[in-house]
């Protein structure tokens, strides 16, 4: 069986249209999505409401991101706080967060946190950071005893993960195998196309991995994403455009 995997895809319509038509192309029987669905794009709403149009078909499998709850928990303090780290973010998820319908916010809110799903024999865990925290990155440099460290509690032989923008993978002493699938939306690569991660499991459950770098109408998105009416969206324009700081 095949197995579409999609994190990140923060609100970016072009790019996930563009990513689901190569999986479709690719034939995958499921798609997995580990969150990060609104937050800081140019159609929030939009791609908030595609995926609640998708929440009961039993092809998609989803979960939260950590952006997601921050969404659908929104208060001043968390924009303060956010405000003194990264001010355009805390902008973004202000102006989300008064965007989104209450139907949309719990709808966020009620997916889990992570899940483990079983596919082709084969035990899959799903998180958005980490199996400890959801805003915990997995980086190509982060060291191997850290990403077993992660791992202390987690008996699934495959972790799959998001949050970073960055795909990557591991495979730990133990033989579990851990796999960054990258962003949709806000890819962070050195040529900012969409990624995501087909999950090919074979009859004898043996798992074969591959990132898929989709081009999309990234112009088309940009312009989008200056239209929304907040301060520093003009930032996060340029970020589809040429990615350099994922945060500002």
């Amino acid at each position: 069986m095949r197995i579409g995997v999609i994190s990140d895809i923060h609100g970016n319509m072009e790019a996930l249209s563009a990513v689901m038509r190569d999986i479709e192309a690719q034939e995958c029987d499921k798609v997995f999505v580990l969150g990060d669905y609104a937050m800081a794009g140019p159609n929030p709403e939009i791609v908030v409401d595609w995926f609640m149009e998708r929440k009961d078909d039993p092809k998609f499998t989803l979960i939260q991101g950590n952006t997601d709850l921050m969404i659908a928990d929104y208060n001043e303090e968390t924009y303060e706080t956010l405000k003194g780290l990264a001010p355009v973010m805390a902008e973004a998820l202000k102006y989300d967060a008064e965007l989104l319908t209450n139907v949309q916010k719990s709808f966020l809110k009620e997916l889990p946190m992570q899940l483990e799903v079983q596919e082709g024999g084969v035990k899959i865990l799903l998180v958005h950071g980490s199996p400890r925290k959801n805003n915990e990155d997995i980086l190509p440099d982060t060291p191997m005893e850290t990403v077993e460290e992660m791992l202390v509690n987690v008996e699934a032989p495959v972790v799959l993960c998001g949050h970073t923008h960055i795909p990557c993978g591991f495979q730990t002493t133990k033989k579990q195998t851990v796999v960054n699938v990258g962003s949709v939306g806000r890819p962070f690569t050195e040529k900012p196309q969409a990624c995501w991660l087909r999950l090919t499991i074979e009859d004898d459950g043996k798992c074969i991995f591959e990132h898929r770098f989709v081009k999309y109408e990234k112009e088309i998105a940009a312009d989008a994403m200056r239209k929304q009416k907040f301060v520093g969206a003009e930032k996060l324009a340029q970020t589809l455009l040429e990615p350099k700081m994922r945060h500002f």
